[in-house]
């Protein structure tokens, strides 16, 4: 294996960590509402990603690093192509980014709801522009001779990018639905189990027509890709446990699917980067598009390096914080103590111990 395959299995595999842990996180922030339904139902929802989402996100700032610097021609292309892509996909992620920190900064109602429309839009629009720019790769682009993109924005909106775009959103809402279940209890983790139940025959519809579009677009032959086929047995076993409440493995189904499904482009891509639709002769490819060998020697030493400490970081990370949570959890004091034994604190007393005495918030802090 040269240096140049190594890194584009990098990059791959940095895409495809990407999706994986954002996948569920883009996936609690288009639920949050529905499964919370009130207050302390959506704080809970938001706070099982509170410690994860900016860690998991890291990885997409990561993976365009590493085509920046192993693969430049790539980058220049793609990302002047996807401009206003990329620009409208950074206001999603700001937006995202950012209610997470500001709808717990007032007790508004309407504010509050502000913040939970924001998030749940950046959560779809996010995976939904990435899933379009990933297809466009593998579909083919107006690229020139000189390796300079000659469309403009519709171009592309083809039906494969928006197709990869609409199955990695119904995917990632999958993937949220299960880790919703396995990290909520009593009715929300109700509520997750049946949205997951809801949403799991559509996924897997939708990414079987993946699967076979994908392959039929990749132009590698009629005999299927193992990794599609994986991707495709993955939703339905991922279905399957949904259906019998088996949340640990039904996460674990979701994660697989998603991982194979963003491989699966990756491998009918290969050993191009990026297809030109004017003529095949000028796609860009692994060894047209790649850095130097003394800059990709720097590389591999600093990615075997710091990449295994990455991952060692982002376990513990996830072991600290493996805890279920529950709506109960975020409510106020009176709440709960009203639904306890059916009086609120204080009845029947004066002063500022009484009834006019109004408790703060209770239960953990985080974002929301």
């Amino acid at each position: 294996m040269t240096l140049v395959q190594f890194w584009f299995i990098v990059i791959a595999l940095l895409w495809t960590g990407f999706f994986v842990l954002e996948g569920f996180d883009f996936g609690v922030g288009m639920l949050h509402a529905g499964v919370g339904r009130d207050e302390a139902g959506r704080r809970a929802a938001v706070n099982t990603i509170g410690p994860l989402w900016d860690g998991n996100e890291v990885w997409l700032v990561v993976a365009a690093a590493a085509m920046f610097a192993a693969f430049p021609d790539w980058y220049a292309t793609m990302f002047s192509g996807f401009y206003l892509v990329l620009v409208i996909l950074l206001l999603a992620l700001i937006v995202r980014g950012v209610s997470f920190e500001y709808r717990g900064k007032s007790g508004s109602p309407r504010w509050r709801c502000s913040w939970d429309v924001l998030m749940m839009a950046g959560s779809l629009v996010a995976p939904l522009l990435i899933g379009v720019a990933l297809g466009d790769l593998l579909h083919g682009l107006p690229i020139d001779k000189a390796g300079e993109y000659t469309g403009n924005f519709v171009t592309l909106l083809q039906p494969y990018a928006l197709y990869t775009g609409v199955t990695l959103v119904v995917l990632c809402l999958l993937h949220g639905a299960t880790f919703l279940a396995l990290k909520t209890t009593g009715e929300m983790r109700d509520r997750a189990g049946r949205t997951a139940r809801r949403v799991a025959p559509p996924a897997a519809l939708l990414t079987a027509g993946f699967a076979i579009w994908t392959h039929v677009t990749g132009g590698k032959g009629v005999l299927p890709n193992p990794v599609e086929v994986l991707a495709i047995l993955a939703v339905l076993a991922a279905a399957w446990l949904v259906s019998a409440r088996r949340e640990g493995w039904a996460f674990a189904a979701t994660t697989f699917a998603m991982a194979t499904a963003i491989l699966s482009m990756f491998t009918e891509l290969y050993p191009r980067v990026m297809v030109s639709s004017t003529s095949p002769a000028y796609s860009l490819t692994i060894s047209n598009a790649a850095s130097g060998s003394y800059a990709l020697k720097v590389m591999t030493v600093v990615v075997v390096i710091f990449l295994p400490l990455v991952l060692l970081y982002q376990a513990w990370t996830y072991y600290v914080f493996r805890q279920r949570l529950s709506a109960g959890d975020f409510r106020p004091p009176a709440l709960l103590t009203r639904q306890g034994n059916g009086r609120p604190p204080g009845a029947g007393k004066t002063g500022p111990s009484g009834p006019a005495a109004r408790p703060g918030p209770a239960g953990p802090e985080g974002p929301g």
